[in-house]
């Protein structure tokens, strides 16, 4: 993007006329913002942009990192009674891809000037969320099939449009989020295929995992568009490039007939193909369930919470040794370029003597 910079924003003259010199140059900035999203032009962090549109990125992208870290709770749970080590091998894989993805958006979010540690101060003390799906159990085997079969593909169709996102940083990270996930999704529908053709116990086990995590599948794309607070303003700025009830409609029409193929079913009488409208109809959401998780009153809101906060404080020895070395490998090459320099000019005053 070729916009007016972050450091041009400063405002110079009279004091008379200044309030009305900020007010053109904050216009200015503003109309080459806007153009910039009209033309599909990437902002990036030194650009210019909106106080709101800043806000609004960093709220987005806090709730999607919290998410991926919150997230390695329910599968790591299975870790070590995983039934093969073929599965502990992929599962252990996973739950490591979802702790990089924190750190790719953790790192997106530093771009626009918020920092990790006050990201993380928030979501131990609940001033920000993370997506309302990880407060549930993972009771079997099968929840682990489950999560990637639906949770990751409700998570791919709504991170694929986020490779277009207006923030570049923020686009950019989720090009290898999303190819991850595409293996996670296929991981956990293979899980659930070799359940589902197993033996009639390992069959009820796959059906009761998908009766489970379906309607909080359907829920992670948020609320209903017109309970939405964010979601008209992230459509204009190009953040989303879809509405909730857009994505959550794409993923009830790809996931029914994986499903039948699955040899499972989904826990919802009104769910049939609408000839007319080309899409599958579903039945009402729970939203006062949704509601009701998202305040905190989940099923593990509170263990999913007092781990990260435990893991956080467990963890504060490993960040002030690394925080240690950077300082001391920061301190010795400030020697090493002084010790350069008292040579250089050690050497110049040789050469001016003989001279």
């Amino acid at each position: 993007m070729t916009a007016v910079t972050a450091g041009t924003a400063g405002t110079t003259g009279a004091p008379g006329g200044s309030d009305a010199a900020a007010a053109v140059e904050q216009a200015a900035h503003e109309a080459v913002f806007d153009a910039a999203v009209a033309a599909d032009e990437r902002i990036e962090p030194r650009d210019w942009m909106p106080e709101a549109y800043r806000a609004s990125l960093v709220r987005q992208i806090a709730q999607h990192a919290h998410s991926e870290i919150i997230g390695m709770q329910p599968e790591a749970n299975w870790i070590t009674r995983a039934p093969s080590l073929r599965r502990k091998a992929i599962l252990m894989a996973k739950v490591q891809d979802e702790a990089g993805h924190g750190l790719y958006l953790y790192s997106a979010a530093e771009t626009l000037g918020t920092s990790r540690d006050e990201l993380l101060d928030k979501l131990h003390s609940g001033r920000q969320k993370y997506s309302s799906i990880f407060n549930y159990p993972t009771l079997t085997w099968a929840d682990v099939g489950a999560i990637g079969w639906l949770v990751d593909g409700a998570a791919i169709t709504n991170q694929v449009p986020l490779c277009r996102c207006s923030y570049g940083p923020y686009a950019r990270a989720m090009v290898r989020v999303c190819k991850e996930e595409s293996f996670h999704q296929r991981q956990g529908y293979e899980a659930l295929l070799a359940l589902s053709r197993g033996t009639e116990a390992q069959h009820a086990m796959a059906q009761d995992a998908v009766d489970r995590w379906w309607w909080p599948s359907l829920m992670m794309f948020g609320p209903p568009d017109d309970e939405s607070t964010h979601t008209a303003q992230a459509m204009e700025w190009k953040i989303k490039r879809h509405t909730n009830d857009e994505l959550r409609q794409r993923f009830v029409d790809i996931a029914v007939p994986q499903a039948e193929a699955l040899g499972l079913t989904l826990p919802d009488p009104d769910l049939r193909w609408n000839e007319e409208r080309g899409h599958y109809d579903f039945g009402a959401i729970d939203w006062t369930e949704f509601w009701d998780v998202l305040k905190g009153n989940g099923p593990c809101n509170e263990q999913r919470l007092s781990r990260r906060r435990q893991a956080h404080e467990d963890g504060a020895w490993v960040r002030e040794a690394a925080a240690a070395h950077a300082e001391k490998h920061r301190a010795r090459n400030h020697d090493a370029d002084r010790h350069r320099t008292q040579q250089h000019q050690h050497t110049g005053e040789h050469a001016e003597a003989q001279a």
